[in-house]
């Protein structure tokens, strides 16, 4: 009878992440396909064929659509991955990379980088990396030290959120030519992407969810709580700094060439929640799918909607999260006693 419920578990577990692929593939193919100057299969397969010098077609294909396509999956996954973790690390579903101060974090790192006239791929996506995971620790050693409540959390994260912004706007009246290349990065979107600034952050990405993916069980038993994971033999400390520099390392890596793009991390893991449950060895793969299908086909509305004008991704997200994170608070308002 075990088993028998195993074996159903698992083909359960094998069509779900089926599913998730197949919208990430149809958003993948609809965003390679559609835009300014559309593309039937039969061109795409042809282009594809071809290389990226041979016809008008191929070179829209291999120089535009491509890269943009492959950074939305990427961003889209990283986020969403990201947002798990440190809903998991803090026990709070309300924490995501945008509202927990990760992604001021990169930002003000960015910045800063631009004002000193830096803007290598590579340190771009390092200053990145490193606000967001210094963001990150700096709201967990203000809840502990202040033994803050779930919620509380939360609050300090909007209030680092607030303070990291402030210096960021300083940093760019400061020095204008920094807001000037900045500018792209704080609305977010994908329109200036290009291969050579994504490609260390894709490998960074990739990286970062294939560790995710080792370490689900760890991540159940911490979000269980510090007295509970002990008893368990798990070292507490040494996995929820770990973990938190694998959220921030997704978030840095991908706010790096998509810029802040607000609420991924906290919409998709609560979809994937309703849908494959709280375990992680189902959930973290599930929200990399998920996040990257989710992100990729907001890209491709922010295209299509006002045609031939582009909506930024980063627009189109705060429209849609602000909305969903109200209904968040009201929901668990309603759940209390």
């Amino acid at each position: 009878m075990r088993n028998s419920n195993s074996s159903c578990m698992k083909s359960k577990k094998g069509w779900i992440l089926v599913c998730g692929a197949a919208f990430a593939l149809a958003a993948a193919v609809l965003s390679v396909c559609l835009g300014a100057v559309s593309l039937t299969l039969a061109q795409l397969w042809k282009a594809l064929i071809s290389g990226p010098d041979n016809t008008a077609a191929a070179r829209i294909l291999w120089y535009a659509r491509l890269p943009r396509t492959a950074a939305s999956l990427l961003a889209g996954a990283g986020l969403a991955v990201s947002g798990t973790v440190l809903q998991k690390v803090l026990a709070n579903n309300l924490a995501s990379p945008g509202i927990i101060g990760v992604n001021a974090g990169a930002g003000l790192a960015v910045a800063a980088c631009c004002a000193f006239g830096t803007y290598a791929a590579w340190a771009v996506a390092g200053a990145a990396f490193a606000g967001a995971m210094a963001a990150a620790f700096l709201v967990v050693i203000v809840a502990r030290k202040s033994r803050a409540s779930r919620t509380t959390v939360v609050l300090g994260g909007v209030a680092v959120t607030a303070c990291l912004n402030a210096v960021t706007e300083t940093i760019i009246t400061i020095v204008p030519d920094a807001a000037l290349a900045n500018v792209d990065f704080r609305v977010g979107g994908f329109s200036a992407v290009n291969q050579t600034r994504l490609l260390p952050a894709a490998i960074l990405i990739l990286a970062g969810i294939a560790v995710a993916c080792t370490l689900t069980n760890e991540l159940d038993v911490l979000s269980l709580g510090d007295d509970t994971a002990r008893s368990l033999g798990l070292r507490v400390s040494r996995m929820r700094n770990g973990m938190l520099t694998l959220a921030a390392l997704l978030a840095g890596a991908s706010v790096s060439f998509a810029g802040i793009l607000g609420f991924v991390g906290l919409i998709v893991p609560h979809m994937a929640r309703r849908i494959v449950g709280n375990d992680s060895g189902r959930l973290i793969p599930f929200c990399a799918l998920l996040g990257a299908g989710f992100v990729t086909a907001c890209d491709l509305a922010s295209r299509l909607i006002f045609a031939p004008y582009e909506l930024p991704t980063g627009i189109l997200m705060s429209f849609l999260g602000g909305p969903f994170f109200i209904w968040l608070l009201l929901r668990r308002k309603d759940k209390q006693p």
